[in-house]
């Protein structure tokens, strides 16, 4: 019989031990933010290779059909002494060895499998299967048992995390002393054995206190193990981030942690230099520790604010300014547009902006790069300027993650769900100005990365326009609605570049339609374009290779969808020609009166944005007191030596 129950037991633990490489732990819902969600990998052997090895995770949902939605290749790591390999986001503690982002493990009722396979077998979408699975998990947070997902899995039991609320638990797996495995729930151990046995390691903190300083300022580092070294430990670190070197701080990064002891600082001060590089950010990182010191936490950053932004000539969408961005369209850009009315007007418009032998359609994630420069803030140039709430916000504060607070983001003025255009895969590379997809009038799709109607925004406000219709949504409270001329003309635009999208009264509810055509029509006309704007027009340009017209030609508004449809388009109103050699109007914006320096009398006749004539001044030499309401108009000046014609607003 003691002969039987040995040869039992050493059955039992070989089978326990079937596989190179088992799911030790899994922590799919770690509470409140899941910031701190992993999976844990176990080896039969320490420092072993995964080489070969791939992770496929399951969505076992109505929708996700049981089919994969992530696969982790493990090629180039490896387990540590105690074997064993933790995938995380950087909320984990102590610090995975394999990094993912924050919140892409799905709750459940759901599924990880490891294969012994490539990536390329498990495209997105892919079905559960047995065929080269090394070891299989299915687990929930309260849910149903997904027996489907069970079966293809060849699995029979279903593990429930139950770590949700307050309380933070994870999976376990647990082998008793017969050798028998179980998984059950505790609190989290990632890297270290779930029963406490095991090489003890001691992990390294980082920390600073604050998250951000200025150029030239100085601050400490500190290092602190989790229990005092046995014996002098000597580490270094790295600062080093993209632009960030070794040039534009100083201080120790070779450090070490005497004996008996568990902390060391060290005190970095940052070059102040007079270069305009845009605020950057240093990444502190472990450079050399070797086990069983590991990496607490690691890859902290903390900005680096430039003192040497620069300002723009021209004012922000608050403190607007005209007439000192010229528009960059090419010579005759809207010639084919005069003598065409109505519907033939449209038409000409729509074969200008949505050209497929000249525009240009770039990537989603391209936008980013755009809105950077299109939206940049022309009172500091390490800023963006947000969309509705009217502020600057650092462009590096983009929301990469699942947090917004503080955040912008990129708004689609017409919104995505009621244009009917979304992400494929594609969208979501960067590829730059140079790589470009051919578009026309009916690659709707290609709404969704058009700069033209995409504005940095912030990232809570955004969430909070949803896809309102302008109208129901008309901004924060407070502001001062400098945003709304800017939305109406991004909007209309969209609708004469897409074949498929419209503008129109009242708020519709079927998708290609956008609401209300009325106040947007207000919006132009009471908020008209400025230097800012046609700034944004201009760089816009340089990567799509279209421009938005009504930016350039405002009272085109009135001619497709205002007072004057129907009527005959004739730009010479909105044309310099003739140029009078450096004469300026001031002060743009005007209570009233406005100065010309021309070195003749002019004569000064004065136009709506309709083109009718509505003042006429002859001989004047120094100012005119221009009596009209506030708005938009056209000065044209009028000499021996040529004419010139100018957009002012009278407040």
């Amino acid at each position: 019989m003691k002969r039987f129950l040995i040869v039992l037991v050493l059955f039992l633990f070989h089978n326990a031990w079937s596989q190179v490489l088992i799911i030790n732990e899994l922590d799919p819902d770690s509470p409140s933010t899941d910031t701190a969600e992993f999976i844990e990998l176990k080896s039969q052997t320490p420092n072993f290779s995964t080489d070969g090895y791939i992770l496929v995770f399951f969505n076992g949902s109505s929708s996700g059909g049981d089919s994969s939605y992530m696969v982790i290749d493990l090629d180039g790591y490896q387990t540590d002494n105690n074997g064993l390999l933790v995938i995380g986001s950087t909320g984990v503690y102590p610090f995975p060895q394999l990094l993912i982002s924050e919140n892409v493990i799905q709750n459940g009722a759901d599924a990880v499998g490891i294969y012994q396979a490539s990536v390329n077998d498990f495209p997105e979408g892919t079905l559960a299967t047995q065929t080269n699975l090394i070891d299989a998990l299915v687990y929930d947070t309260n849910d149903s048992d997904d027996t489907v997902l069970m079966g293809l899995l060849g699995e029979t039991m279903q593990y429930n995390d139950n770590g949700t609320n307050s309380t933070q638990r994870s999976i376990q797996r647990f082998v008793d002393g017969m050798g028998v495995e179980s998984y059950s729930t505790a609190t989290p151990t990632p890297r270290r054995e779930n029963d406490g046995s095991g090489i003890e390691i001691n992990p390294i903190q980082i920390s600073v206190a604050e998250a951000q300083y200025d150029e030239g300022s100085s601050f400490d580092i500190t290092f602190t193990a989790e229990t005092n070294v046995t014996s002098d430990l000597n580490f270094t670190i790295s600062l080093t981030n993209y632009g960030f070197n070794t040039s534009d701080y100083t201080g120790n990064i070779n450090l070490t942690i005497l004996s008996g002891t568990n902390s060391i600082s060290t005190t970095i001060t940052l070059t102040d230099d007079s270069d305009d590089e845009g605020d950057e950010v240093l990444r502190i990182q472990f450079s050399d520790l070797e086990e069983p010191i590991v990496p607490g936490n690691n890859f902290v950053e903390v900005r680096v604010v430039d003192n040497d932004f620069t300002v723009a000539a021209w004012g922000t969408p608050i403190n607007p300014t005209t007439g000192i961005v010229q528009s960059t369209q090419p010579d005759g850009y809207y010639d084919s547009l005069d003598g065409l009315a109505d519907t033939a007007l449209r038409q000409a418009l729509q074969d200008i902006i949505a050209d497929p032998n000249v525009v240009r359609a770039q990537t989603y994630a391209d936008v980013i790069d755009i809105l950077m420069e299109a939206d940049q803030n022309p009172a500091n140039s390490n800023q963006v300027w947000l969309l509705y709430t009217e502020q600057g916000r650092a462009k590096l504060d983009i929301q990469t993650g699942s947090s917004n607070a503080g955040k912008w983001n990129r708004e689609h003025t017409f919104p995505r769900s009621r244009g009917g255009f979304d992400d494929i895969e594609e969208d979501e590379i960067a590829d730059g100005v140079d790589v470009f997809w051919t578009t026309e009038a009916d690659s709707l799709r290609h709404g969704n990365s058009d700069a033209h109607a995409l504005r940095a925004a912030d990232a809570v406000e955004n969430s909070t326009r949803g896809n309102q219709h302008y109208g129901q949504y008309i901004g924060p409270s407070g502001t001062l609605g400098s945003f709304r001329g800017d939305v109406a003309r991004s909007v209309l635009y969209m609708e004469i570049r897409y074949n498929g999208l419209e503008v129109v009264n009242g708020f519709p509810t079927v998708t290609g339609q956008l609401g209300d055509l009325a106040t947007l029509l207000d919006w132009h006309r009471n908020d008209p374009p400025d230097d800012f704007e046609m700034n944004r027009n201009n760089v816009v340009y340089t990567w799509q290779f279209n421009r938005n017209p009504f930016i350039d030609q405002p009272e085109l508004v009135e001619y497709i969808w205002g007072n004057n449809v129907g009527d005959i388009w004739d730009q010479s109103l909105s044309l310099d020609e003739n140029k009078l050699q450096g004469v300026s109007l001031y002060p743009n914006p005007t209570s009233g009166r406005l100065y010309m320096n021309a070195s003749n009398a002019v004569n000064v006749e004065v136009y709506s944005v309709e083109g009718k004539r509505l003042k006429q001044y002859n001989a004047v030499d120094s100012y005119v007191d221009i009596d009209l309401a506030s708005g938009l108009y056209l000065v044209k000046l009028t000499n021996s030596e040529g004419s010139l014609t100018k957009k002012i607003i009278i407040k």
